[in-house]
């Protein structure tokens, strides 16, 4: 059986040889009832393309530390559920909300498009064993130093399940060859790679409904990224 810290990470986790937020663990005490924890400084700064001196290898570095993460026995690992999101999970618990805001932005995206592109990740469908996955890969949980990937952080999303969650930084950050060299360093399959695009595309969507008619620089990023999926 895995065991638990009290942190919430599995022991074998925290032993992972990865730059990762190790947390300095409590028990509830003096009246405060739950468990809590507070976690070392990591050194960095969060991700940038104008921090990284190389893309390509920025992106090799993180499909590293993801293949050593899926590495870890999932024994007792956590289920995706409401607590993470169902970050690992069916992507179809988000298919009410994605259509309707597909129909809600009909005159801002391609929603045939954009259409196909979801019911594609809904069929491809997961079959493989569950696997570590972080949950939230995104620029702001990964620090920088000396131009490269120094830390991931965040982990409040951390479950065992489908590995294609994690993959949605190859539309938000990285593009061409340091998409390519992302996939390689993976070895993900094609039905995995379209259910990441599902992710990708079902937060990029949320993004832009609720900032569409700000038409600031997260409500530009949120089409940037759609028209990137729809691209590859």
């Amino acid at each position: 059986m895995l065991k638990r810290s009290g942190s919430g990470y599995p022991d074998s986790l925290l032993t992972f040889r990865c730059p990762f937020p190790r947390p300095w663990r409590s028990a509830p005490a003096h009246g405060y009832l739950w468990l809590w924890s507070v976690n070392h400084w990591l050194d960095g700064e969060n991700a940038t393309i104008e921090r990284i001196d190389d893309l390509s290898l920025f992106a090799r570095d993180l499909a590293n530390f993801l293949n050593r993460l899926r590495s870890i026995g999932t024994t007792d690992a956590p289920t995706p559920g409401s607590d993470n999101f169902y970050r690992g999970g069916d992507l179809a618990v988000y298919d009410v909300e994605t259509r309707e805001c597909i129909d809600e932005l009909q005159n801002v995206v391609d929603a045939n498009a954009v259409i196909a592109v979801w019911e594609s990740a809904l069929n491809a469908t997961w079959s493989g064993p569950a696997v570590w996955l972080h949950g939230d890969v995104a620029a702001g949980n990964l620090l920088v130093k000396g131009g490269r990937l120094s830390a991931v952080i965040d982990f409040g999303q951390l479950a065992a399940g489908d590995l294609a969650c994690d993959l949605t930084i190859a539309w938000t950050f990285i593009s061409g060859a340091s998409r390519e060299e992302f996939r390689s360093c993976l070895s993900v399959d094609d039905a995995t790679w379209s259910r990441g695009r599902g992710w990708g595309l079902w937060k990029a969507l949320l993004e832009l409904r609720e900032y569409q008619l700000t038409k600031n620089v997260e409500s530009s990023y949120a089409c940037s990224v759609i028209d990137d999926i729809l691209s590859d």
